[in-house]
C-alpha cells in the first residue's frame, strides 16, 4: 500500500492569521509584518548549506560552467529575476546565469495552469539548454514537490551537473534529487498556501546570496564596490564615475575622461590609472590576474 506523503508545512493553516479577515487594516499589516520577521532567521539557519552551494557554483564557473534556476510560478519568476539582474550588476554574459520557468516566457506575467505538473517537461528544458557536467542546476520549489522542477533536477543529475534544491518544506527533503538542499523553514503562510509570501521572500534572500557571494568570489566586487557593473543608464553611469573617483582620488571630470578611454569599463579604468597603462594592456593584466582587481592593482605597486 502506497504511503501518503505528509502535507508540506507550506500548505498548513496558520493559527495566528485564522481571523485575519476580521482585523482592521493596520492590524492586518502588523500581522503580515510579524510573520515576515520570521524569514531572515530561517534563512540564517541554512547559512552553511548556502555557503556550500556558493562554493559549488564558483567551482563550476571556474571550469567554464553556467548556473541555471528551474522553477514554476513564483519560484520560477524569482529565478528568472535573479538571473536577469546579474549582467547589469556584475558585467557577466546573460548566458552565465539563466532562469527556466514552467510554461516558458508567458508564465512570467500570467499563470500557466498545469505547466508545472509534468516532470518530463522539466527534463526536456534542461536538455534544450545544453546542460552539462560543468553546469549547476538549482531547483526552486517552496513545497518541494513540483514535478517540473524534480524532473529537471533528475535530468541534471544524469548529466553529472551540480545540483542544488531550495525548498521551505522539511517534509519533502528526504527524497529530493539534489546534492545540496537549502531548507529555510518559515512555517505556514499568512494566507494558507500562498507561497509568494514568506516562502517567496526566503527564496529571494537565498538567490540573492547565491549569486552575490559567487560573484564576489569570482572577482566581480572590490571591497563592497560594484566594479564590473555595466553602465546602461544615467544612474549606473554616475555610479561608475563615483567608484573611479573614490578609488583613484581623481576629480569627477578626470574620472569621467578616464572611463571614456576605458570604454566605460570600471575595472579597466582603475587598472589603467594605477599601472599607467592603456586599455589593451589593462585588459590583459586583468585576464592574467583572473579578473581580480585587487590582485591587478597590488601587482602594479
Amino acid at each position: 500500500m502506497k504511503k501518503h506523503r505528509p502535507l508540506p508545512i507550506t500548505e498548513h493553516s496558520n493559527k495566528r492569521s485564522k481571523n485575519i479577515d476580521r482585523l482592521s487594516t493596520e492590524r492586518i499589516v502588523t500581522l503580515i509584518n510579524s510573520e515576515d520577521m520570521l524569514v531572515s532567521p530561517a534563512v540564517g539557519k541554512e547559512r552553511k548549506k548556502i555557503a556550500a552551494a556558493v562554493d559549488m557554483i564558483v567551482e563550476h564557473f571556474r571550469k567554464g560552467g553556467r548556473l541555471f534556476y528551474v522553477g514554476a510560478g513564483t519560484s520560477g519568476r524569482l529565478g528568472v529575476l535573479d538571473a536577469s539582474e546579474c549582467p547589469p550588476t556584475f558585467g557577466v554574459s546573460p548566458r552565465l546565469v539563466q532562469g527556466m520557468i514552467a510554461g516558458g516566457r508567458r508564465a512570467l506575467v500570467r499563470a500557466v495552469e498545469g505547466a508545472e505538473d509534468n516532470p518530463n517537461d522539466g527534463a526536456k528544458a534542461v536538455i534544450k539548454r545544453g546542460v552539462c557536467n560543468r553546469d549547476v542546476v538549482v531547483g526552486i520549489a517552496a513545497c518541494g514537490l513540483t514535478p517540473y522542477v524534480r524532473g529537471a533536477l533528475k535530468q541534471a543529475m544524469k548529466l553529472k551537473a551540480g545540483t542544488i534544491f531550495i525548498t521551505c518544506a522539511p517534509e519533502a527533503v528526504s527524497d529530493i534529487p539534489a546534492q545540496i538542499i537549502i531548507n529555510p523553514v518559515v512555517g505556514p503562510e499568512i494566507i494558507t498556501g500562498s507561497t509568494r509570501m514568506k516562502a517567496g521572500t526566503a527564496t529571494k534572500l537565498v538567490l540573492n546570496t547565491l549569486t552575490t557571494a559567487a560573484m564576489i568570489k569570482m572577482g566581480k566586487v572590490y571591497g563592497n564596490l560594484m566594479v564590473d557593473l555595466v553602465a546602461t543608464n544615467n544612474k549606473l553611469r554616475d555610479r561608475s564615475v563615483r567608484i573611479v573617483v573614490g578609488m583613484t582620488g581623481l576629480s569627477r571630470t578626470k574620472a569621467a575622461e578616464l572611463l571614456e578611454k576605458a570604454e566605460r569599463k570600471v575595472k579597466a579604468a582603475i587598472v589603467m590609472h594605477f599601472r599607467k597603462i592603456n586599455l589593451r594592456q589593462a585588459v590583459t593584466v586583468l585576464d592574467e590576474c583572473g579578473q581580480s582587481l585587487r590582485k591587478a592593482i597590488k601587482e602594479g605597486q
